[in-house]
């Protein structure tokens, strides 16, 4: 599907369903399910002891109550929730061509939302740049999947400076009451995201979805240029065809890429890069055949 027209996620939502159905059925499928470090399983009914039983098991409450011991029954919990952490701050405009790293976040953000429908789960979300623009805890539904997408569109339309990433990743922790896969899309230019993004993982499963481009790792040469920046609002003139100051600003990428890759990994969180020249269906895709490159 083309970046560069001009109709919302809401107008192409039927190309995004067929899109979907794919990573809907990888969802499903058992290398999707190794990814978790275990579902659990959730409390259904209790039933009468019989001799044998484990007495942990033994539902006490339930027991005294009846005046005879009964057992708590469990079954597996199959649900799958998904929620989606989108970051639409200024960086994120940023674009070597026609499809900016939010561009990138949107389109993805939105197929895995059609595939949550698709698949009966539960889907939420919270938007932010430097305020949280949108937040919502995981409900099922074509409903929810459509609000998802509108909210995707309205960011599309203002974005603001500065990014609360650690504020997004804490008040998605607080919207979730089960155990659900979380997406991080961000391009994790800003600071205090780590013990947020940790934390999350400890009740989660978490897969940090790293938006990059070509930009990001190397600049034209334009001369001595003034430069802002997106976040901070900070100006200053730069030497952007110095070699010195095309090898510091591709170090900077590179330190801060490697530290959020191994912040995830010592931590047990996916990490994942999409480049913005990247076909994002097949990143989602390899995400969910569990075969992505680390890097």
């Amino acid at each position: 599907m083309s970046f560069a027209n001009s109709e919302t996620l809401v107008k192409q939502a039927s190309l995004l369903r067929l899109a979907a159905i794919d990573l809907a059925e990888g969802m499903k499928s058992g290398s999707f399910r190794s990814l978790y470090r275990g579902q659990g399983i959730e409390f259904c009914d209790v039933r009468d002891y019989i001799r044998g039983d484990d007495i942990r098991s033994i539902d006490w409450n339930v027991t005294a109550r009846m005046g005879k011991p009964y057992v708590k029954m469990y079954e597996e919990e199959r649900e799958l929730q998904i929620f989606l952490v989108v970051d639409s701050s200024l960086s994120m405009s940023v674009a070597s061509d026609k499809v900016s790293k939010f561009n990138i976040a949107a389109y993805s953000a939105a197929i895995l939302a059609i595939a949550a429908e698709i698949n009966d789960s539960p889907l939420g979300a919270v938007f932010f740049d430097k305020t949280i623009k949108f937040s919502c805890a995981p409900e099922f539904g074509r409903e929810r999947t459509m609000v998802v997408l509108t909210q995707l569109d309205k960011l599309s339309e203002n974005k603001d400076s500065g990014s609360i990433l650690g504020n997004a990743l804490t008040g998605a922790g607080k919207l979730l009451r089960k155990r659900s896969l979380v997406f991080v899309f961000s391009d994790f230019r800003s600071g205090g995201w780590e013990k947020p993004l940790i934390t999350l993982s400890q009740k989660h499963d978490v897969i940090a979805i790293n938006i990059k481009d070509k930009l990001d790792e190397e600049l034209p040469s334009l001369g001595t240029v003034p430069f802002e920046d997106l976040e901070s609002g900070l100006t200053m003139t730069l030497p952007s065809s110095s070699p010195k100051f095309k090898k510091a600003w591709k170090e900077f990428d590179e330190n801060n890429t490697k530290h959020m890759t191994n912040t995830c990994l010592k931590h047990g969180i996916l990490p994942v890069i999409m480049n913005t020249k990247d076909d994002p269906l097949a990143v989602l895709n390899s995400i969910f055949a569990h075969k992505t490159k680390l890097r």
